[in-house]
């Protein structure tokens, strides 16, 4: 199980100690979201920001590229510290070479599908993956409601990872709190993205540890 709190959800004027807060948390991996105002209508930091978060902590850097052009951008994240980078399936024929470049780059494949878009839509690229991240929110902005006919997307990624004997995570990111988190992890999620929920509590460490739980029991009963 991987725990990984949103940086969007942030005091971004205190990056920095935010970033500190999150690495004493307990999570595993800081989730960055790459926004640009044209995939997305919003726009949030560049690999500017992640490079200068970069020497301050060893967790495992997740950068979410939601961008329509995100090949100008894969080697300026990957050279400013990130470890696994992800594209929108969305992106269409863009998609092979983008995973392809984003390997050679050294760093771990993840896919990303939005709310409308349907699951046989990853189905392709699934032995090209380390992590296939189902949003179950519309992307762009924090603190959105969780979109509950996101789960059966999460039942299908779970049963084909095993018919076909594959290893990518599952992800989720959007409206994750301890509710919706127990309720992934009994659809199959196993890495969870939470902004709102993590980053606005005093005590992160306390509720990364909520939350681990949570899920934890969760997946007995899956």
């Amino acid at each position: 199980m991987i725990i990984a709190p949103s940086l969007l959800a942030a005091n971004y004027g205190q990056f920095a100690k935010e970033t500190l807060r999150a690495a004493k948390s307990g999570a595993e991996w800081l989730h960055l979201d790459i926004m640009d105002g044209h995939f997305v209508p919003n726009i949030s930091f560049g690999p500017g920001v992640v490079k200068s978060l970069r020497p301050l902590t060893r967790m495992f850097f997740d950068v979410h590229l939601m961008c329509s052009k995100p090949q100008v951008l894969l080697e300026p994240f990957a050279q400013a510290g990130a470890q696994q980078i992800t594209v929108h399936t969305e992106l269409g024929d863009q998609v092979t070479p983008l995973l392809w470049k984003i390997k050679s780059l050294g760093c771990k494949v993840g896919l990303a599908l939005n709310p409308p878009t349907p699951i046989s839509a990853v189905r392709p690229y699934l032995e090209q993956i380390d992590l296939l991240l189902i949003m179950t929110v519309n992307p762009g902005f924090g603190g959105q409601e969780f979109i509950h006919e996101t789960l059966p997307k999460m039942q299908q990624a779970h049963a084909w990872r095993r018919e076909r004997k594959l290893a990518y995570r599952i992800g989720v990111d959007g409206g994750i709190n301890f509710k919706t988190a127990a309720e992934c992890a009994q659809a199959g999620a196993d890495m969870f993205v939470s902004g709102t929920t993590l980053f606005g509590q005093r005590n992160l460490k306390a509720a990364v540890l909520k939350m681990r739980k949570t899920v934890t029991a969760a997946q007995r009963i899956h």
